[in-house]
């Protein structure tokens, strides 16, 4: 169950950053948005390395989202079988 709250934390938090990109500079030093990017950038990294650029759309956090939420679904199956 701790992993599940954990996966659902993630998405929170590309969503947060998400947000952040459009309201916060790239550049920003802020320690809050530092502390999201270092967050999510572990995941957002390498799904942004396989998939073309599609110039200023960065789709990477909706590809991590969808994961994020087959991965939950495959263990809450798993724990409560069905």
């Amino acid at each position: 169950m701790i992993l599940v709250y954990s996966l659902r934390l993630f998405q929170i938090l590309i969503i947060v950053r998400i947000v952040l990109s459009y309201v916060v500079s790239p550049l920003s030093r802020n320690p809050y948005v530092e502390m999201v990017r270092t967050a999510t950038d572990p995941l957002l990294r390498p799904i942004r390395s396989v998939m073309p650029d599609t110039g200023m759309f960065d789709l990477s956090p909706m590809v991590a989202i969808l994961l994020l939420q087959v991965l939950e679904r495959v263990l809450m199956s798993m724990v409560y079988g069905g």
